[in-house]
C-alpha cells in the first residue's frame, strides 16, 4: 500500500480537507475504511531511541470528529450522551479500553446499540493520536496529554510515552509491561509526519506477533474432537495456505468461524518458506 502523507491529520481520516464538523458525514453505514497508519513488526535494524514508546492497549479503536465517536470502520459507536458530552471540540485518535485482559468483556460494551450506563462508567478512552494537529509526533503528544488536562475527566486519558536508550531497556520494559498482564509495546517514530499504510513510523514489540489470515476450510476434528473442527485452513494475504490447529476453545470448535471469515492468529516467527511457525487461533477479527 502506497505511503500518503497527511499534513494535519495524524489518525484515521483520508478526508483531511474536510472541516471537523463535516467529518463526520464521511461515516455511511457501509462506508469503505479510511486509511490507517498500521503498525510493522519491530525490525533489528531499528534503533528504538528515535521512538516514543507506550503500551499497547487491547481495546478498540475509537475516532472522535468533534461530533460522533465512530469505529475503524467508519459506523457510529453508540456511546451514552454523557460520555460525548465530556470530549472536546477537536478530532481524537485512541483506544476504547476496560483494562488488560478485558477484551472481549468490551466488545460487548461498545456493541450494544443501546449502551448501558453502568458499563461504559468503567470505559476509558485512551487518545494516542491527534488527527488535526501539524508538526512531528512529539509535538502531537504534547498537545494530547495538554487537552486532556484541560478536560480534566478521569475516563479522557493521554496514552503515557516515554523514550528508551537502547534495545536493552526496551526489551526491560517490555518485561515489565508483559508481566503486569500487558500485551506489549507501541514505538511511534518521534519526528514522524502522518503516513498511512504499513511503515516503520509505527511499530509494535510482543512476545508473539500476531496478524491475520482468511479461512478457506475447515478440517473435522478427531478422538476427542469427533463431530467438531481439528483445524482451520487459512490462506494469507500473499496467497500462502496454511493450517492452524491449536487455539481454540470448545466453543469455537462447536461453531467455528465460516469460509470467509478473517481470523487474527499468533505465531512465533517465519519459516523459511514464509510460512507462520507454531501458529494458534486467536480470535474473529474485530471489523469495527
Amino acid at each position: 500500500m502506497a505511503l500518503r502523507p497527511f499534513p494535519f491529520l495524524y489518525g484515521v481520516f483520508a478526508w483531511a480537507s474536510l472541516p471537523l464538523g463535516t467529518i463526520g458525514a464521511a461515516f455511511p453505514g457501509a462506508a469503505e475504511p479510511p486509511p490507517l497508519l498500521l503498525a510493522n513488526v519491530l525490525g533489528p535494524q531499528v534503533d528504538p531511541a528515535a521512538y516514543l514508546v507506550s503500551e499497547k492497549f487491547d481495546g478498540v479503536r475509537a475516532l472522535w470528529d468533534g461530533q460522533t465517536l465512530h469505529f475503524r470502520s467508519g459506523q457510529a459507536i453508540a456511546a451514552p450522551s454523557w460520555f460525548l458530552e465530556h470530549l472536546p471540540a477537536q478530532a481524537l485518535d485512541g483506544e476504547l479500553w476496560l483494562g488488560r485482559g478485558r477484551f472481549e468483556e468490551l466488545s460487548g460494551f461498545v456493541r450494544r446499540l443501546r449502551p448501558e450506563d453502568t458499563e461504559w462508567r468503567q470505559i476509558r478512552y485512551l487518545i494516542f493520536e491527534l488527527p488535526d494537529a501539524p508538526g512531528p509526533f512529539t509535538d502531537r503528544a504534547q498537545r494530547i496529554r495538554e487537552i486532556v488536562a484541560t478536560a480534566g475527566w478521569p475516563q479522557l486519558v493521554a496514552v503515557p510515552q516515554f523514550r528508551v536508550k537502547d534495545r536493552k531497556e526496551l526489551k526491560t520494559k517490555l518485561e515489565e509491561i508483559v508481566h503486569a498482564g500487558g500485551e506489549g509495546l507501541m514505538l511511534h517514530l518521534a519526528d514522524a509526519p502522518y503516513l498511512t499504510g504499513r511503515s516503520d513510523v509505527l511499530l509494535k514489540l510482543k512476545p508473539l506477533s500476531d496478524t491475520e489470515a482468511t479461512v478457506v476450510g475447515h478440517i473435522p476434528g478427531k478422538g476427542k474432537f469427533q463431530g467438531m473442527l481439528g483445524a482451520l485452513r487459512v490462506e494469507m494475504p500473499d496467497g500462502k495456505q496454511f493450517v492452524i490447529g491449536t487455539g481454540f476453545t470448545d466453543a469455537v470448535r462447536k461453531q467455528p468461524p465460516v469460509v470467509g471469515t478473517v481470523v487474527t492468529y499468533t505465531y512465533r516467527g517465519l519459516t523459511k518458506n514464509g510460512l507462520p511457525r507454531f501458529a494458534s487461533y486467536l480470535r474473529v477479527r474485530n471489523n469495527l
